[in-house]
């Protein structure tokens, strides 16, 4: 079958070591089923892994991608939940377990014809988002709704900050924050970013400029170009919510202000497969519908991560195995 895999590890140039070609059929577990995927989207953990992180020689080639929408075995139209967590564990979150990985992490991934998941892996797609819609869904927006609902505990008129607006999860939580009645501030170098955040409903500002009001929550993705700014934006008590660190993950922190002001930074990765359904109701429940940056057919998968390593995207970038 036709998939985008990592071939060899380049931590200084992750393309070089991207093909796309043949790829034998994935197995299947028991309690494991086959999905027939009709769109996969694009995420930065698949450029880290072609780095090698978290993902060792060994185990190459190894297909990419966390994200994906299809038909399982029973002609049901799916949602594919990546993290593979051991149910008996206990714990009944399973970013939490400790064994946890992700699709194209220890299992091939889902930038490929098919792919196999756990069966307790699959949510129901509904009819009214498009494969397209669905296949952005399991990473950067999944990711976005935990950190603004499970973590950041956003309420109804609440005020928000998303730190570098373009990339999948700001602008999944730009649009997930107003959806739930914030206040959204966004930030960026790019004037056109900046433009296009306003138009998902954000109050947009240039990066570290002042805001008009510090604010309950701060969604930080970007990491050291951003983080100290982030802290002097949060109001007293209030929560950074950390999932990425783009820019880099050694910021710099003022102790002073973290305790004086009482203020709260907190991790957070992914989400259940329980907080996807929730967020799957969601975008049905208020018309949410993903920002798509653009599509590409699984055989132009290089022009497609091209894109999405130029930094130049504003939003999802999405793969047809189908064309």
């Amino acid at each position: 079958m036709l998939a985008a895999y990592a071939a060899r590890i380049s931590p200084d140039d992750p393309l070089a070591g991207l093909e796309v070609g043949e790829q034998p059929e994935p197995e299947v577990p028991d309690g494991w089923m086959t999905v027939s995927v009709r769109a996969a989207a694009l995420n930065h953990h698949d450029l880290w892994s072609l780095r090698g992180v978290g993902l060792p020689a060994e185990r190459l080639p190894m297909i990419l991608g966390c994200d994906a929408a299809g038909i399982d075995e029973s002609g049901r139209e799916v949602i594919v939940h990546a993290v593979i967590g051991d149910p008996a564990a206990g714990s009944s979150d399973e970013t939490l377990d400790a064994k946890r990985t992700l699709l194209s992490e220890e299992y091939p991934g889902t930038l490929a014809e098919r792919v196999t998941v756990p069966r307790r892996n699959l949510v129901p797609k509904p009819a009214e988002l498009s494969f397209a819609e669905a296949a952005c869904l399991p990473t950067a927006w999944l990711t976005a709704y935990r950190m603004l609902v499970t973590k950041g505990g956003l309420s109804e008129g609440g005020t928000v900050l998303v730190q570098g607006a373009g990339g999948g999860v700001a602008t999944a939580a730009i649009v997930l924050g107003n959806a739930l009645g914030a206040k959204v501030y966004a930030t960026s170098r790019d004037e056109a970013k900046r433009d296009r955040a306003e138009q998902l409903g954000a109050i947009a500002f240039p990066a570290g400029a002042r805001l008009p009001e510090r604010v309950d929550i701060v969604i930080e993705t970007v990491g050291a170009a951003t983080f100290d700014h982030s802290l002097k934006c949060l109001r007293a008590g209030g929560r950074l919510v950390v999932s990425g660190a783009t820019s880099g993950p050694a910021a710099t922190v003022d102790l002073r202000r973290v305790f004086f002001l009482q203020q709260n930074i907190l991790g957070s990765t992914m989400g259940t497969q329980d907080e996807l359904a929730e967020l799957v109701e969601l975008c049905v429940s208020k018309g949410l519908r993903p920002q798509i940056d653009s599509e590409y057919a699984l055989s132009d998968a290089r022009s497609a991560f091209t894109r999405l390593a130029s930094g130049e995207a504003f939003g999802k970038i999405v793969l047809r195995p189908g064309g």
